[in-house]
Order: structure tokens, then sequence, then C-alpha cells
């Protein structure tokens, strides 16, 4: 459904473990102006009138920004300055 849109990055879907009736689906855009475009197309708002007819019994959604993105062995340079200095760069 999102492939091909402009902007859009990735989608992931996770399942809780304590409620398996909860999700979390968290995506990535290159910008905000991406997350917009998506959101007023046609497509979108057939997903979304979708949802709210019976899919979902309720949602929320969080908005957010990466401030770091590093792991174990890759882009260490983005780890806090002490977190390298503890385990290396």
């Amino acid at each position: 459904m999102l492939d091909g849109i402009d902007g859009f990055i990735s989608i992931e879907r996770f399942q809780s473990l304590a409620d398996p009736k909860r999700i979390l689906s968290l995506s990535f855009w290159r910008d905000e102006a991406a997350v917009a475009a998506w959101r007023n197309t046609e497509e979108h708002r057939q997903a979304q009138r979708a949802g709210r007819g019976g899919i979902f019994a309720g949602y929320r959604l969080r908005i957010a920004s990466v401030i770091r993105d590093y792991g174990l062995n890759e882009r260490r340079e983005e780890a806090p300055q002490d977190s390298q200095l503890v385990h290396g760069a």
C-alpha cells in the first residue's frame, strides 16, 4: 500500500506479547511534508474509513523525530559520548 509513495521509507508492525489484540505500526518517512502528502491521498482516506468502520476499536498516533540511530556494530559515531568511551565508537 505504501510502496512507491514519495517520501515513504519503511514500515514495521509489532504485536503485543501481553495483549495480542494490540499492535504497533511504526513507519518512517523522509519528512513531515511526505507524511502530509500521503495523509491527504484518497487511498489513505479509504484506509481510514475502513479502520474507523470496524477494523480498530481505537487507536493513537504519535508523530516523532529520530534523535539518534545506531546499533551494536553500526553507526556507533551516533552513540552518546559516554557510551562510546565505555563500549568504543
